[in-house]
C-alpha cells in the first residue's frame, strides 16, 4: 500500500512519485487549499492538498485529524519561509495528487503534542502510543532486546523459556495466583522470577543460561515498579562471582555504548557496610560529590562517645558546592527534626582558632588537623557533625546528602557512574522477631561453618551483589547454594518447618540429591535500564500498556469480577 515510509521522503528524491500510508495530524483548512501532515512510525511529512490537483475535493475537505489515509503525490521543496527546522524533512512536503480514505475517526481524545493526564493517556494508550516520545522509547526498547540476545548467544549461553503457570514457593513478594478448574481447591502462580527453574536448569547441564523474563510480583507500585516487569535473567555454572559480574558488565557497556555513547570502566565493588557507612544507602548515586565521613576514632577519649555508645560522623561539604551558612544552619535544622540534638558544623579557617564548633564538645588543632589531613579538606570547606548513639544515622545522613545535592543540583544528570555492591547481610529480623533472607533463601553464605551460621545468624553476610547506575539498582544477583544441608539450614532460620520445606520446596531440595553443580547468577532489570537510557522518572513511559499506582488498567478495566456461572466452575465461592 505503501512506497516509502515518512522519514525517507527528502531532496534526494525531489519530484519522484511516492506513496505514504498513515495518520492526519495539524490539519489546516484554507478553501481552495488545505495540508496536513501525516504521521507514521519513522515520524511526520507535510502535505499539500490543492483544489486544482485533485478530484472529489468536497469530500477531501472533509478530512479530520485522526483519519487513517494513503496518499499518493510528489516530493517538493518547501520555500525558504516554510522549512520546518524542528522534523528531520522540513524541508520538503508532498504534493498530493490522490487520497484515499482507509479509515476515518472521532475526534481524538488526548493531545499528541501536548503533556496529557496520566489518566486519560492510560485510559487511551492505544492513542497515546502514537506520542513520538512513546515510540521512540519503545523502538529502542526493542533494539536493547535484540542487542542482548545478539550478545549472550555470542558468548555462548542458550535462551530457556521457563514456566509462567507455576507453583508458589515464598521468594520475598506476594504471588498472584490462579485457581485450578482441574484440581479443585489448588492454585497455580505467576512467578516472582524465574530463580528455582533456573538453578533446576544448572543441575540439568545446562551451564549458560539467559532468558528475557516476565516477572511478577503483588505489591505496591512506584515510579520503578510495576507489578509484572522484565528482567534479563542470567545463570552459569562453574564460574564464580568475579566471573558474572563480568559477564554483566560486559553487557551493560555493550547497552549503554550503543545507545549512550559511554563505557563504564574498572567498576569500582565496595561492602554493603562501606556504602551504608559512605553514602547512607545500599544503592548510591557515586555521582554525587557529597559523602559521609566517619569521624568516631578521632574523639576516642572524649566523655561523649563513652555515653550512651554514641557515634561522630559528619558530612564533608567542599566550598566549590557553593553552600552558605545559613543554608548549613538550614540542613542541621534538618537533621534535629530526625531527634538528634547534638548537630555543628566546623568551618575551616586560615587562623584554626576560629572554627564554629559545639560548645560542648573537645575539638582542638590536632583533631582538626588530623580531619584536614584525613579528607583532604580545603579552606572554606565545611563539615557537618552529628553526635548520637542511633543504629540508622547513616541512612539519616544518606537522605540529607541527597537532598543538599538535589536543591543545588549538585550532580551532573549527563553523566553515568556504576558501583557494584556485596556482601549483603544474609538475614534480616523482622517486627516479629523471626529472620528472613535480604536477598533470596538460595543465597549461598559467605561463610561454610554451619555453627556460625545456626549461632549468630544476624552477623552472617552473604555472597551477593548488586549493580547500581546512578543511584538506582539495575541488578542484582548472588552465587547460590548447591548443597542440600546448607539449604536445608537457611530454610529453618527463616522458620521454615521440614514440613514446609518439603511442601513448598520439596522438588527442589530432591533436585539438590543429584550433584548440583556450583553456580551463580544475575538478574538485570531492563524496565530500569530503560528509564536510566532514556532518562525517563517514570517506569508507564517506557512500558507498553503499563498499570497504575493501584495496578489497575484503566484502558481494559482489569482487574474486572468474573461471572458466577465461570467462577462455580472453578470451585470458588462469592458473597451471596
Amino acid at each position: 500500500m505503501r512506497t516509502e515510509y515518512c522519514r525517507n521522503i527528502s531532496t534526494k528524491f525531489l519530484l519522484k512519485k511516492v506513496c505514504l500510508c498513515g495518520w492526519i495530524e495539524k490539519i489546516k483548512n484554507f478553501g481552495h487549499f488545505l495540508f496536513f501532515y501525516i504521521k507514521d512510525i519513522t515520524g511526520l511529512t507535510q502535505i499539500i492538498v490543492k483544489k486544482e490537483n485533485i478530484k472529489k475535493f468536497k469530500k477531501i475537505k472533509k478530512l479530520k485529524n485522526g483519519f487513517c489515509v494513503q496518499i499518493s503525490g510528489t516530493i517538493n521543496k518547501r520555500s525558504k519561509k516554510n522549512i520546518n527546522k524542528n522534523i528531520i524533512n522540513g524541508d520538503v512536503e508532498v504534493h498530493a495528487k490522490k487520497i484515499n480514505i482507509l479509515s476515518k475517526s472521532k475526534n481524538i481524545p488526548i493531545d499528541l503534542l501536548k503533556k496529557n493526564k496520566e489518566k486519560n493517556r492510560l485510559k487511551y494508550r492505544y492513542l497515546d502510543l502514537r506520542n513520538e516520545n512513546m515510540q521512540k522509547n519503545l523502538i529502542i526498547r526493542s533494539k536493547i532486546i535484540y542487542l542482548i540476545h545478539k550478545f549472550m548467544q555470542k558468548n555462548n549461553f542458550i535462551h530457556i523459556e521457563t514456566p509462567i503457570i507455576t507453583k508458589s514457593t515464598p521468594e520475598g513478594a506476594r504471588d498472584y495466583i490462579i485457581p485450578s478448574r482441574k484440581h479443585i481447591g489448588k492454585f497455580y502462580a505467576l512467578p516472582q522470577s524465574p530463580q528455582i527453574f533456573k538453578q533446576l536448569l544448572m543441575i540439568s547441564g545446562f551451564d549458560k543460561y539467559y532468558q528475557i523474563a516476565k516477572c511478577f510480583r503483588d505489591e505496591d507500585t512506584r515510579s520503578n515498579r510495576q507489578p509484572e516487569f522484565t528482567q534479563i535473567d542470567i545463570e552459569a555454572s562453574f564460574i564464580d562471582e568475579k566471573k558474572i559480574k563480568k559477564i554483566s558488565e560486559n553487557l551493560i557497556n555493550k547497552i549503554f555504548k550503543k545507545f549512550c555513547k559511554i563505557k563504564f570502566k574498572n567498576i569500582k565493588t565496595i561492602t554493603y557496610k562501606k556504602s551504608i557507612k559512605k553514602y547512607g544507602t545500599d544503592s548510591p548515586d557515586i555521582r554525587n560529590p557529597l559523602k559521609i565521613i566517619e569521624l568516631t576514632k578521632l574523639f576516642k577519649k572524649n566523655y561523649i562517645l563513652k555515653k550512651n555508645n554514641n557515634k561522630i560522623i559528619g558530612i564533608y561539604i567542599s566550598k566549590k558546592n557553593n553552600l552558605s551558612l545559613k543554608k548549613i544552619k538550614y540542613y542541621k535544622n534538618i537533621i534535629k527534626k530526625y531527634n538528634i540534638n547534638k548537630v555543628f558544623f566546623i568551618k575551616i579557617l586560615k587562623n584554626i582558632n576560629k572554627i564554629n564548633i559545639y560548645k560542648n564538645i573537645e575539638i582542638n588543632k590536632k583533631i582538626i588537623k588530623k580531619i584536614i589531613k584525613l579528607y583532604n579538606v580545603k579552606e572554606n570547606d565545611i563539615i557537618i557533625i552529628s553526635i548520637t548513639n542511633k543504629k540508622n544515622i547513616y541512612k539519616i545522613f544518606g537522605k540529607i546528602i541527597k537532598k543538599i545535592s538535589n536543591d543545588f543540583n549538585l550532580i551532573d544528570k549527563n553523566a553515568y557512574k556504576a558501583i557494584w555492591i556485596k556482601e549483603f547481610p544474609m538475614f534480616k529480623k523482622n517486627k516479629n522477631g523471626k529472620f528472613s533472607t535480604v536477598h533470596h533463601p538460595f543465597t549461598l553464605p559467605k561463610t561454610k561453618s554451619i555453627k556460625k551460621i545456626k549461632k549468630y545468624p544476624n552477623k552472617i553476610l552473604s555472597k551477593s551483589y548488586d549493580l547500581i547506575i546512578n543511584g538506582k539498582e539495575i541488578g542484582g544477583g548472588s552465587v547460590r547454594i548447591n548443597n542440600l544441608k546448607m539449604q536445608k539450614l537457611i530454610f529453618k532460620i527463616i522458620n521454615l518447618s521440614k514440613k514446609d520445606q518439603k511442601k513448598k520446596f520439596g522438588f527442589f531440595l530432591n533436585a539438590l540429591k543429584y550433584g548440583p553443580p556450583p553456580h551463580s547468577g544475575i538478574a538485570l532489570g531492563l524496565d530500569r535500564i530503560m528509564m536510566i537510557i532514556t532518562k525517563n522518572l517514570d517506569i508507564k513511559n517506557i512500558i507498553a500498556f503499563p498499570k497504575t499506582s493501584k495496578s489497575s488498567c484503566i484502558m481494559t478495566n482489569a482487574p474486572n469480577k468474573i461471572e458466577k456461572s465461570f467462577l462455580k466452575e472453578l470451585y470458588i465461592k462469592t458473597k451471596k
